[in-house]
């Protein structure tokens, strides 16, 4: 991971080290060697360049000085389940996951469209390649998600971005006061501009870091967002959204590349907004975002401009915030790995026909599965 330029960081970083060690060898001159331990560490005011994230799948090399934002939230209990895994830790719940369960999230809806968040256990079905699977854990409630704001930077999002940039700001704002969030930039380059935090000052600066030029790689950086986020993110809900504005130009990896990294067990939900027009290249890009997002259980969304971006953002915090998170034991071993298509149904009396939204299937994590027997 490479840091962007900025000669006047340079300049500044080169001039406090300078006076940090003259002001240094005035101290040591006082003091005896034993007493050097005990001499407080020299500390910059300047903050730490952006990093680049890199077009494979290699872990990024991330380094911030920055420290993870905390603040207290009210988070609700589950509304059903067995309650064996959770764990109540002052006013919120924390869930204790079984590293063999597969874990989806759902949203449901009815048929006007209205999302139902009051049904029970008994009134969910899940199928994994076509046979029934036993729920063995059921909630719904409130949990801090890991999340990555993905934002295309090229040339032709110019005009758009400061809607963009307030859109994505609402949405941490919308979202639980305990999510990790972190940006990434992307043009036909990635660049993490801020790693995880919940601090919104620090997500501001980060967003507002504007190239606007070069072409789309809209592959690469969800490939590498993915990718980081499995690794570092700390909560077991994990979440990206990205926001672009064309079709992807300028990548070395493919959409069934891309597609393939979500689709690892307990993935990440993505959410697309696309910002597009109506030629040949738009269509192009509606397919790919559709696809990313029906693939992982999330959303796609396709507004006439940037100033419907807003609302967009915050109907996904409202839907984040509000799933059902159902697990279950496959009942074949995921030590067999390969792929496993997965539908979750729903019934409940006094409803008509609803709608279940969750990931399609997900690769199983046969090493991890092996490990645990």
């Amino acid at each position: 991971m490479h840091p962007r330029n900025n000669p006047v960081i340079l300049i500044l970083i080169v001039a406090l080290a300078l006076t940090v060690g003259f002001a240094f060898g005035q101290q040591q001159d006082q003091v005896s060697p034993g007493e050097l331990e005990t001499l407080p560490r020299a500390t910059s005011s300047v903050e730490g360049p952006t990093q680049s994230l890199p077009a494979t799948t290699t872990t990024p090399s991330v380094s911030t000085t920055q420290p993870r934002g905390s603040q207290p939230t009210q988070t609700r209990p589950p509304a059903t389940g067995t309650g064996q895994e959770l764990e109540r830790q002052g006013e919120q719940y924390v869930m204790r996951k079984d590293v063999q369960e597969v874990q989806l999230y759902a949203t449901v809806y009815d048929q006007h469209q209205r999302m139902i968040t009051n049904l029970n256990r008994n009134d969910f079905a899940v199928f994994e390649d076509n046979q029934p699977q036993q729920i063995t854990s059921f909630h719904l409630m409130d949990v801090p998600v890991s999340l990555g704001i993905i934002i295309d930077n090229s040339g032709s999002m110019r005009d758009k971005r400061a809607a963009v940039n307030e859109a994505a700001l609402n949405l941490v704002r919308s979202s639980n006061p305990q999510d990790e969030v972190f940006v990434v930039n992307f043009s036909d380059e990635m660049w993490l501009d801020q790693d995880y935090t919940n601090d919104i000052g620090k997500l501001k600066e980060a967003l507002e870091k504007i190239d606007s030029r070069g072409g789309t790689a809209l592959y690469d950086a969800v490939i590498a967002s993915a990718d980081h986020l499995a690794k570092t993110g700390t909560k077991d809900k994990k979440v990206l959204v990205v926001v672009t504005d064309g079709e992807d130009n300028a990548s070395r990896e493919s959409l069934e590349r891309a597609v393939r990294m979500l689709q690892d067990q307990n993935g990440p939900v993505v959410y697309t907004i696309g910002i597009l027009g109506d030629d040949r290249e738009a269509k192009r890009a509606k397919r790919a975002l559709t696809q990313l997002s029906l693939e992982t259980g999330g959303v796609y969304f396709f507004p006439r401009d940037a100033s419907e971006v807003d609302e967009i953002s915050r109907a996904v915090a409202h839907d984040i915030r509000n799933q059902y998170i159902i697990g279950y034991k496959p009942t074949n071993p995921q030590v067999n790995g390969g792929y496993r298509t997965v539908k979750v149904e729903a019934k409940a009396s006094g409803y008509g026909r609803l709608q279940v939204r969750t990931r399609s299937g997900y690769y199983a994590e046969q090493q991890r599965a092996a490990k645990q027997q």
